[in-house]
């Protein structure tokens, strides 16, 4: 395939085209989990797996559809995540862009096709013959081609791919971000008056937690993680998770995906890969039937036990406001001391020491 055949490529059947539309759309969600789970564990086979089917499914029902143009674009990826999976190629941030480039470039080449658009300018060519080159490519040759790649589709360089200047200041950058996760923290607490403030309180009680229980976290990842946790919610809708009655279970599966958004933006950004796994592990309970992995206790990360029990306290404290601060507080502390199973006990006597501290100061 190249730019000559590319413009010139139409389906015949346009109900066909749209019913692989619509498959797309299933497909899409799975796939961009997986794609955040491998950035944040690269070596997670099963995550791995998953997409390689998620990939093989997609291109399973381009062939049955007829949109061949769509098995040319998804088969050289598929070619490629088959090496990744044979451990003959790391899974790297350049092959999660470049999955996450082809996702969106089917979604828009199959709204084209349908509509009968010109699809010119959309790089079909080099994005395929650039993954075509890429499944015969060396380990350490992966990285410099993949950003190639991507450039050339979309002329830009991945975040990334140029190396930090020796004279950058980390310190400065750090708190720039830590700016920017902030004011996203503020623009989820604008979505409900409800909200006001609790970004401040969490963060408040997860560092002062952290430094009595000995600075076991680092206060920037943790910080950021705080600020990050819930952010995922706004790729929701907001009838979703601002509804005050019953979720269905629709609902409740959608709502598991949130934090893994959230850590899909930390993990795209040099330096926060702790902060991202606090995020996406803050709902995972030390007896395994927490989400969205199901991780035990040993594969929680501390930093997500501690977010875990200081995000239920401030739920809880929104549940009981009506009561008045101080037995609103004590029935959130009740409530937290008495679930045994869901949250981390070496992280419970340090919280318990600052609330206690907290109203002997009221």
């Amino acid at each position: 395939m190249d730019e000559q055949t590319i413009p010139a490529a139409r389906v015949p059947d346009r109900d066909a085209v749209l019913d692989f539309a619509e498959a797309l759309r299933d497909y899409a969600p799975a796939i961009e989990r997986d794609v955040s789970r491998l950035r944040l564990t690269p070596g997670d086979h099963e995550a791995i797996g998953s997409l390689f089917r998620g990939l093989h499914n997609i291109k399973g029902d381009a062939a049955l559809c007829r949109v061949d143009l769509a098995v040319a674009m998804v088969h050289p990826m598929e070619t490629l995540l088959d090496r990744v999976r044979r451990n003959e190629l790391p899974f790297t941030a350049s092959i999660a862009e470049l999955i996450l480039l082809l996702l969106d470039r089917l979604e828009v080449t199959v709204t084209r096709l349908a509509s009968g658009q010109n699809l010119a300018d959309l790089q079909l060519g080099p994005l395929t013959q650039g993954l075509e080159s890429l499944t015969r490519t060396k380990v350490n040759e992966l990285g410099t081609r993949s950003s190639a790649v991507i450039e050339a589709v979309t002329g830009f360089r991945p975040a990334g791919g140029e190396p930090a200047s020796d004279d950058a200041d980390p310190d400065a950058r750090a708190n720039a971000d830590l700016r920017f996760f902030r004011m996203l923290a503020h623009q989820f607490e604008a979505r409900s008056p409800r909200f006001k403030g609790r970004t401040a309180r969490i963060v408040r009680l997860a560092l002062d937690t952290n430094q009595q229980a000995g600075t076991i976290v680092d206060p920037r990842q943790l910080e950021a993680a705080v600020y990050m946790h819930d952010v995922g919610m706004m790729f929701l809708e907001e009838a979703i998770w601002l509804k005050s009655g019953e979720m269905s279970a629709a609902d409740r599966q959608a709502l598991r995906s949130h934090p893994m958004y959230a850590a899909g933006i930390l993990s795209r950004m040099a330096g926060w890969s702790a902060a991202a796994q606090m995020v996406s592990q803050h709902h995972e309970t030390p007896d395994g039937k927490g989400y969205p992995q199901g991780l035990s206790t040993v594969a929680i990360c501390p930093g997500a036990r501690l977010l875990a029990i200081v995000d239920a306290f401030e739920s809880v404290m929104l549940k009981h406001d009506h009561r008045g601060r101080n037995r609103s507080v004590l029935r959130a502390i009740a409530e937290i001391n008495a679930c045994d199973k869901q949250f981390a006990p070496e992280w419970i006597g340090p919280f318990n020491q600052i609330i206690h501290r907290s109203l002997e100061s009221t």
